[in-house]
């Protein structure tokens, strides 16, 4: 009997009718392994994952090897999406005997849920020097029932050198000028000067490291920082890996030149690149960030914003092309010929030449991504619209690819904190409105009495499973932006609630974090990883957020808590900048300050004033903005008004600058980019 119908997870519910014998994650499956003695099968993997959807078609939906799992193990299906501690434990286990990672995922496991055999996709057939998948079930069956001490062994072994691994804090002191200097220096080391962006194929949009880079400018000046997030912010949004007619951002490149992308488009991307896109233009006023950053927002409300006011996890990279068959880049790619079809004989050839589609084609079957090739004409900017225009319709007409629509509350704050800046800089109070419903959803649905979150909701439902680190950091950050573009007092409480559970069940003594809380279900080890991955780790989210809120209220412990947090990116910025970048920029904005802003007054005058702070480019600076006397934010307290008109006030390592009622002076205590 399969177990997966009724989950939550879309994931999970694409497996409901396999024949085999799946279990969700809990100790019912290790129970039943210890009952009928026989090893655990984990596999591991999320909705929008291509050889995911390959492993289960060519093998969990075949009926002989699904007869051969149920009679030998208990298998179990994870969305790491939904349980990122259990992944990340895995994972873990799997990079350190293998040397390399990715889902699927599978595992095999005793009943005490100890590893003792790993690997990720295997085929149906032996294939270039990998077992087939039969072959791999068949000798873990041999093992376990001939040489049971061995496997044992093993296990023991992986889960003791799992318990030993620390991590080094360096001295507890966040990063200072020498380590972002040498940060710096590491990632011009690793820049393309070719392509743009860092390393070669897959190339994955360094979205953190961008925000370093932004930040590091503004407080140094530093040109090559500027240089390389602009470069590659336009080689990006000018290739494949950016939807050139819907908008929004594919998960990464398969080639080093951006061309073309793995199609699925996650959330966590679209909401950390529409945030740099739209900082980039307040710092230099490019119309192409500015036209990303409002196209990528308005992707995420139009693809990927639920009937609840929530955000979707991800679309799938395959749909069908039009003959039953699923395939990855179908709704997107054109030929020669479907650009005829869609747009006549003489416009199909001025939007060949525009988006770069050729007759051998730049992806599979003789079909492009649409990309902006740099040596291509400028086209009129009239007939462009149309010609996208009439593209878009035409693919409107194409099978739309899977959507995974369950909330992940993490990534649901980066889209808050996007959408609301984004809102922000550009005048669209209608992105403001949808981060506040987004916002409004977390707390009635993913928020207990005791400020616990869950990590994941469908339909309006909060799903089983506790909320992490990551999800603790995020939505804080997004609330705490939310509170900054809307002058409500409420989001930076509900900031505080969040942060105070992270000081007190997520913290270690040494002021390390730790990405499960110490009462969340116990498993071979506590998972704790600082590095930024595809999204800031938990242990960075919090530190940043941290940060903001001890520079709203003045709070010594979460000062205090994201200086410790932040010693971990003094060890690891100067080595690996790449893998540290949300962390790299919050050390930016601690050794700023970050500043502190408090814009007193209502009316016209005041509204420059405000505007005039968010657009400031100090890096991680706060705004508090209220009338005066009001006690909304503790920022405001004790703030009047000067010889009656608006003011503003400047603080910065508790030393005040004198009011200002001049925006220009403003301007110029906070940074003054050109997107103004």
């Amino acid at each position: 009997m399969n177990r997966l119908a009724g989950v939550t997870s879309p994931y999970l519910l694409q497996h409901a009718d396999n024949p085999v014998d799946w279990w969700p994650w809990g100790r019912e499956a290790f129970a039943e392994a210890k009952r009928r003695d026989v090893p655990v099968l984990l596999s591991v993997g999320y909705s929008a994952c291509h050889w995911c959807h390959v492993m289960a078609h060519e093998s969990f939906e075949d009926a002989a090897t699904a007869a051969y799992m149920n009679e030998h193990f208990v298998s179990v299906k994870v969305d790491r999406e939904e349980r990122p501690d259990v992944d990340a434990v895995y994972m873990e286990a799997v990079q350190a005997a293998t040397g390399q990672g990715g889902w699927p995922m599978t595992v095999f496991l005793d009943a005490d849920a100890r590893p003792f055999y790993f690997g990720t996709y295997f085929p149906p057939a032996p294939r270039s020097g990998m077992p087939s998948f039969p072959q791999v079930l068949e000798g873990v069956t041999s093992a376990w029932r001939d040489r049971r001490e061995e496997v044992a062994e093993v296990a023991e072994r992986i889960v003791t050198e799992l318990a030993g691994r620390s991590l080094a804090q360096g001295a507890g002191a966040p990063p200072g000028e020498p380590e972002l200097a040498q940060a710096l220096s590491g990632l011009k080391r690793d820049y393309d000067e070719r392509d743009a962006g860092f390393g070669g194929a897959p190339k994955f949009p360094p979205s953190m490291v961008l925000e370093f880079l932004l930040r590091h400018h503004a407080r140094t000046g530093a040109e090559d920082a500027l240089r390389m997030a602009a470069e590659t912010c336009e080689a990006m949004a000018r290739g494949g890996i950016y939807d050139q007619l819907g908008g929004g951002f594919a998960r990464y490149s398969v080639d080093r030149a951006w061309v073309v992308p793995h199609f699925e488009k996650m959330l966590y991307d679209n909401a950390l690149l529409c945030r740099v896109y739209a900082r980039l233009w307040r710092a230099t006023g490019s119309p192409l960030a500015r036209r990303v950053a409002i196209e990528t927002a308005d992707f995420m409300v139009r693809e990927l914003r639920t009937a609840e006011g929530g955000f979707a996890s991800a679309l799938d990279a395959d749909s069908d092309d039009g003959t039953g068959a699923h395939v990855e880049g179908a709704y997107y790619v054109f030929s020669p010929a479907q650009l005829v079809e869609a747009l006549g004989d003489e416009d199909a050839e001025f939007a060949a030449g525009y988006f770069g589609v050729t007759p051998e084609g730049t992806f599979e079957q003789g079909t492009s991504v649409l990309r902006l090739p740099r040596d291509a004409a400028p086209g009129d900017e009239a007939r462009v619209a149309l010609v996208r225009e009439r593209l878009l319709a035409a693919r409107d007409g194409r099978a739309r690819p899977g959507r995974d629509d369950k909330v992940v509350a993490a990534w649901n704050g980066l889209a808050i904190a996007a959408l609301a800046e984004t809102g922000a800089y550009f005048e669209r109070p209608d992105l403001v409105e949808r981060a506040t419903e987004a916002a409004d959803l977390l707390v009635r649905l993913h928020l207990n009495d005791s400020a616990r979150l869950a990590r994941t909701s469908r339909d309006g439902r909060a799903g089983a499973h506790a909320g992490v680190l990551e999800d603790y950091g995020d939505v804080a950050e997004g609330f705490l932006a939310l509170a900054s573009v809307t002058g409500e007092g409420v989001w930076l409480e509900f900031a505080g609630f969040l942060l105070d559970i992270v000081l007190d069940r997520f913290t270690g003594e040494d002021g390390a974090l730790f990405d499960t809380a110490d009462d969340a279900e116990q498993l071979i080890r506590r998972p704790q990883d600082p590095t930024d991955n595809a999204t800031p780790s938990g242990w960075t989210a919090a530190a940043s957020a941290l940060l903001t809120y001890a520079a709203h209220t003045g709070s010594e412990p979460h000062r205090t808590a994201a200086e410790k947090a932040l010693g971990v990116v003094k060890a690891l910025g100067p080595r690996v900048p790449r893998f540290v970048g949300w962390g790299l920029a919050a050390a930016e904005a601690a050794l700023d300050g970050p500043r502190e802003v408090a814009v007193v007054g209502q009316g016209p005058a005041a509204e420059v004033l405000r505007r005039t702070a968010l657009l400031g480019t100090a890096p991680g600076a706060v705004l508090a903005a209220g009338v005066a006397g009001s006690d909304e934010f503790p920022l405001l307290v004790d703030r009047p008004l000067v010889d009656g008109a608006p003011a503003a006030y400047v603080c910065r390592h508790f030393v005040c600058k004198a009011p200002t009622t001049d925006p220009a002076e403003l301007a110029a205590e906070l940074g003054t980019g050109a997107g103004r």
